[in-house]
């Protein structure tokens, strides 16, 4: 994994004081970075970051008190030690414009939604993370750190690590750090995440996706199928093309020239079989399809075998 680090220190205008602060900015993965900011000067330092509406911030205040300025100093928030605070909001740019008063120390995660999402979904590189209800809609908690997180917190900011180590080390950390923020029970509701994409949704379209699977040789209607998952027809042909990248009969169509293709590789049937397994009622029809497919007749591409 390629970590790329940006370290920026500052110094005490007092030439009694030798303390330094540290910022310390670490690439994650792609889309995901991980912050720590480390004043240990006798003075408030500001630290500016520009983060546009594509990312979720998670920011842990690990000692002291810091400030979270906010629309050119209109506003002011104030994160004490052992606070948490999330922010996002997809309309519009949020800039990290924080003042760290001394003896303070700030860890901060900057994510994008999508790689957030991707976290909680294993289909979320085809769908958006938030439901349309909520797309639009700005959010920001505040919390307590845990014990546990505080343990994790402490490791981040004071390691002391072999550099060939460091690139591992950060990710598993920073993952525990957000598994840790969002632990609940296994009984929680999960709209406690506000995040999630309607899940329920999601579980309707896979379960669609298999009953034309299970049943490729005679599948149902559009209508039929919207029905029997009870899913509007437009939600149905729109969240299985988020899903699955094509539309149903598309990706119907792909499945069983995959399944024909694998069938005439075993030798069992032949073409006019395999045809009538895959949904086809005449062997003309099969042979049209699986040609416009690979580009051969289902005859030639055995011989080819």
């Amino acid at each position: 994994m390629n970590i790329n680090k940006n370290t920026k220190e500052f110094q005490n205008d007092s030439t009694n004081n030798v303390a330094r602060g540290v910022f310390d900015e670490i690439a994650i993965e792609d889309g995901f970075k991980l912050l720590l900011y480390k004043n240990q000067l006798d003075v408030t330092k500001t630290i500016e970051r520009d983060v546009n509406s594509k990312f979720i911030q998670f920011h842990f205040s690990v000692k002291g008190l810091s400030q979270f300025i906010f629309n050119q100093g209109a506003y002011t928030l104030e994160v004490k030690a052992e606070q948490s605070l999330l922010l996002y909001n997809p309309k519009r740019d949020l800039p990290i414009y924080l003042n760290i008063n001394p003896d303070s120390w700030i860890v901060s995660l900057v994510i994008t939604i999508e790689k957030f999402h991707s976290l909680f979904s294993t289909e979320a590189n085809y769908i958006s993370f938030l439901n349309s209800d909520n797309i639009d809609k700005k959010y920001y908690a505040d919390g307590q750190i845990s014990p546990s997180m505080a343990i994790v917190l402490n490791q981040l900011i004071n390691y002391n690590l072999n550099s060939s180590i460091k690139g591992i080390y950060f990710k598993a950390k920073a993952y525990e750090l957000l598994g840790l923020y969002f632990n609940t029970s296994e009984e929680a509701d999960v709209e406690q995440c506000p995040f999630l994409v309607d899940e329920a949704n999601v579980i309707k379209i896979k379960k669609a996706k298999n009953i034309i699977i299970s049943r490729m040789a005679e599948p149902p209607t559009l209508q039929e199928l919207a029905d029997e998952i009870g899913l509007n027809l437009k939600k149905l042909k729109e969240g299985f093309k988020q899903i699955y990248g094509d539309s149903v009969f598309s990706f119907l169509l792909d499945y069983k020239m995959e399944v024909a293709r694998k069938l005439l590789e075993v030798g069992t049937y032949n073409v006019s079989e395999v045809g009538l397994k895959v949904g086809y009622s005449t062997s003309s029809h099969f042979i049209a399809a699986f040609k416009k497919k690979y580009g051969t007749t289902p005859k030639k591409y055995v011989q080819s075998i």
